[in-house]
Order: structure tokens, then sequence, then C-alpha cells
């Protein structure tokens, strides 16, 4: 058993159909009707001296599983076995994802793009470094102030020039005390009247 060959996943979407012995556009009723008598016919029970009957039923088993399921019998007339590996890894939902993004022209744009950013080095610069270091940016709208940008050393200066204005004067008052009644500010006082 160890020495048979793994059975390669299909694209066409027939073998379960053949297990069953049904085509291709066979109706629900038309697969409950053969699975049943396919399953009285290679029943473990009915068949207890015969191991390929076993394996049999098995098979009819999980055809029968997969074709009564609408989304996996979708997926299946569509991708084969090999659509139903793909659900079972990345989920039912993105099965069409992984086959669009898997096509040979998915991956010659995503081939192209590279070649014509350098890498995708551009769109990296475009998006992390604000269009070329901001020589690029968009101007902002005339009614809106612009941002201006102010180097350490200026901003260094201004911090000491203030530092050296507020210290002529100390501070001589100790701060009062603070409750939770205490009003945050002193200029408002609290009116609860709804007149």
């Amino acid at each position: 058993m160890a020495d048979q060959r793994q059975r390669s996943l299909s694209t066409s979407g027939e073998s379960l159909y053949h297990v069953l012995g049904l085509d291709k556009n066979a109706t629900s009723d038309d697969i409950k009707k053969s699975y049943r008598k396919l399953a009285l016919k290679y029943h473990p029970d009915k068949n207890p001296d015969n191991p390929e009957a076993a394996e049999k039923f098995k098979e009819i088993n999980n055809a029968h599983a997969i074709l009564t399921d609408a989304t996996k019998r979708n997926i299946y007339d569509k991708y084969g076995s090999l659509g139903l590996y793909v659900a079972e890894q990345f989920g039912e939902e993105n099965v069409n994802t992984y086959f669009v993004l898997s096509s040979w022209w998915a991956k010659a744009l995503f081939v192209f793009c590279g070649l014509i950013t350098g890498c995708y080095c551009c769109c990296c610069l475009c998006c992390c470094c604000n269009c070329c270091c901001g020589k690029c940016k968009p101007k902002p709208p005339e009614g809106e102030e612009q941002e201006y940008y102010v180097s350490p050393e200026d901003l260094e200066a201004q911090l000491q020039s203030d530092e050296r204005e507020a210290s002529d004067a100390p501070i001589v008052i100790q701060p009062a005390s603070a409750t939770e009644t205490t009003q945050l500010t002193a200029d408002s006082h609290p009116s609860y009247h709804t007149d």
C-alpha cells in the first residue's frame, strides 16, 4: 500500500462523477439515487470478506459528500480535485482568487509592474517617502495653511529664549490643593438651573 504512487490532483472535475456512474450534468436526485444503490452494493456489512469493497465504499461516500454540497460541487466542476485541495488549504471563498492570481497573465502583470517600477522601488519611494522626498508632493488647497519646516537648531534656539524670558520672574505662590469637587477652570461657575 505504501508503494503505490500518490494520486495526482485533477483539474477536469469528472472522476467523482465516474465513481457514482454519472455524467457531469447529473441532478442532485440522480446523485442521491446512484449513491444509495452503490452504497448498498459495496457496504462493508454486506461484503465482510472483501477489503476492496470497503475502499470502494469510502470512495462512494467521499464522492457523495462533495457532490451533494453545492459549494464544493461548484468548485469541483470548475477546478477539479485541485480546486477542492485549494479550498481546504485557503478556504472556499478564496478559491477563485487563488486561481486568478496563479494564472499566467496575473504572473506576467506582476513581473511587468516589477520591471517598470525598478523592482517596486518607485512604488515604495512614492508611498513611503512622500513622492520623491516631497518634491512631487501635491500642493495643499489655497484656503489651508501650508506646513512649514522648522529646523532642529531653530527650535532649540526658540526653546532657550523662552526659558530665559520665563526665568526672569520667579514663581512665589504655592498651588492650591485640589479635590474631586475643585473646578478645573476658575472662570466658570456651575449652574444646575434649566431656566
